[in-house]
């Protein structure tokens, strides 16, 4: 394997994932039994800064494609229900209510050098998660392991800080689905670059960084005869306009939209179209850590201030679904609570009088490459108003983690997006999550949002969300403006298309008609 440095602009286009279950798509794929070979072009949001698994990002926008196809998944989920079920690991089970965990791995997993991945293998990645200089996107789910403990080979015993029922859902949304080789990673970060170790269904093949990255079949994947591509070649652009003209023009075969109005054109293009039905939403994440957004009334003068539907038409030609409520009215937790209210007159006054108290509002709002027009559209409605100023700043998607992790930012997008609303929300807006990027410290919001990680099903658990979504609304940690688009997009020689979690796609089911 070799990982070349270049120069130069990102190639061509795409992010890559599809989904079977619950699909709202506008063609079909191939039908009849998967073929074996070929190549599959896919094209990611964005590029990673290495191939740790701990520091990939498993969800659409990140590199869920690129993790899958390296390490394969211990757990995955249906991504209507959002039911967890076994992969690489044959269980993952509780009988305390979620104080601990038994995983059991299917017995005979290697990794691609004929190592074991046994449940040794399993703790060292899962411990190694914790350790914040490591800078991992999934340090919070990693904290709510207290210990592990390998019973045998195959048996790993998992004891959390706190009960959470639920807590293969932290494990398919993080990075703890993905399992390393502990000897390869212990060579340093250079040398796991140049031959990334792991049991997926895809090795690295070669890596031209800024360029391509080329991914080969691996023959001792566990699941035969998966995987059925001879490999994967993967570019990336940050432009979801980019990602569909490739497609169109069959230069990609499989891509992550992450933008509505794009969506629209590949339905009209008749390529397939798989929609993750999915609550919660994209928001502008309002920083509570530093002015001018540490003051309540300027949060909500900025949100009564914005049209939503208005936005849709700026950035989505009006093909968005706006979050209007929480959860979807298909929920079991649907409350009919409005996230939103347009108030134009109200902002303005709530403008001025700040103004005369001294505190104008003025931010930054820091936007990502190929999210510009959700800022653009912010700064342009707010412009008619007086008393408020606005500039826009892009910043790249491989950022993302630092700035929201390190709260450096007035304004940002964001989105908490989920299934079942644990871990997702709690991640989000509980006061001691590491991914509280928007600083927001309430203790009834907390109290709901831990109620709602141990609660079962039922009435209980839906009183416990309707207090929390109420906090929301009252606190304006930020404005929810739109469903998040978990959209697969790929052509109609494409089969397997299979997504989990956030708009993570599989790869060893992919497959291409002749």
């Amino acid at each position: 394997m070799r990982v070349a440095a270049v120069a130069g602009p990102l190639a061509l286009l795409l992010a890559a994932c599809g989904g079977t279950s619950g699909s709202t798509g506008h063609a079909s794929g191939p039908s009849g039994d998967p073929v074996s070979g070929g190549v599959l072009r896919a094209v990611l949001v964005s590029e990673p800064h290495n191939l740790d698994p701990a520091i990939l990002q498993n969800n659409n926008r990140g590199q869920a494609l690129l993790g899958n196809a390296l390490y394969g998944t211990l757990l995955t989920n249906d991504p209507e229900t959002g039911e967890v079920s076994g992969d690489m690991a044959e269980g993952f089970t509780t009988s305390d209510s979620g104080k601990t965990f038994v995983l059991t791995l299917r017995a005979g997993l290697k990794f691609s050098d004929g190592t074991p991945l046994d449940a040794a293998a399993v703790k060292y990645n899962w411990d190694r998660l914790k350790d914040p200089t490591l800078g991992s996107n999934s340090i919070q789910d990693a904290s709510l392991i207290a210990s592990t403990e390998v019973e045998d080979g195959t048996t790993l015993k998992v004891t959390l800080t706190r009960p959470t029922p639920r807590f293969g859902g932290n494990v398919i949304l993080s990075s703890l689905d993905w399992i390393a080789s502990p000897a390869v990673l212990k060579n340093g970060a250079q040398a796991f670059d140049a031959d990334p170790v792991g049991a997926g269904p895809f090795a690295l093949k070669d890596w031209t960084r800024g360029g391509a990255l080329s991914l080969t079949r691996n023959p001792s994947y566990w699941n035969a005869p998966k995987p059925y591509l001879d490999g994967i070649d993967i570019t990336f652009s940050s432009k979801a306009d980019q990602r569909f003209n490739s497609l169109q023009a069959g230069g990609a075969d499989v891509s992550m939209i992450e933008d509505w109005g794009v969506v629209a054109k590949a339905r009209t293009a008749g390529l397939q179209v798989d929609v993750e039905p999915v609550g919660g939403g994209q928001y502008i994440a309002l920083n509570q850590a530093r002015a001018p957004f540490d003051d309540l009334a300027a949060r909500q003068a900025v949100s009564a201030a914005l049209d939503l539907d208005a936005l849709n038409l700026a950035i989505n030609q009006g093909n968005g679904e706006v979050a209007d409520t929480f959860f979807p009215k298909s929920s079991p937790l649907y409350n009919d609570i409005k996230l939103h209210s347009y108030d134009k007159a109200k902002a303005q006054q709530m403008f001025d009088q700040l103004a005369a108290a001294g505190k104008p509002v003025s931010f930054t709002f820091t936007t990502f490459q190929g999210s510009e027009k959700i800022a653009e559209a912010v700064q342009a409605q707010l412009s008619r108003y007086k008393n408020v100023t606005v500039e826009v700043e892009v910043a790249e998607w491989a950022d993302t983690g630092r700035i929201l992790g390190k709260h450096d930012f007035d304004a940002t997008v964001a989105a908490v997006t989920f299934q079942d609303p644990d871990p997702a929300v709690a991640r989000a807006f509980l006061s001691t999550s590491p991914r509280n990027s928007v600083g927001i410290d309430d203790g009834r919001l907390d109290d709901a949002l831990k109620a709602g990680s141990s609660t079962a099903a039922g009435d209980a658990r839906k009183d416990v969300y309707t207090t929390a979504v109420q906090r929301l609304v009252e606190l304006v940690p930020g404005i929810f403006y739109q469903r998040e688009p978990l959209v697969a997009v790929a052509g109609t020689k494409v089969g397997g298309l299979d997504l989990y979690g956030t708009g993570s796609l599989l790869a060893d089911g992919l497959w291409l008609s002749k």
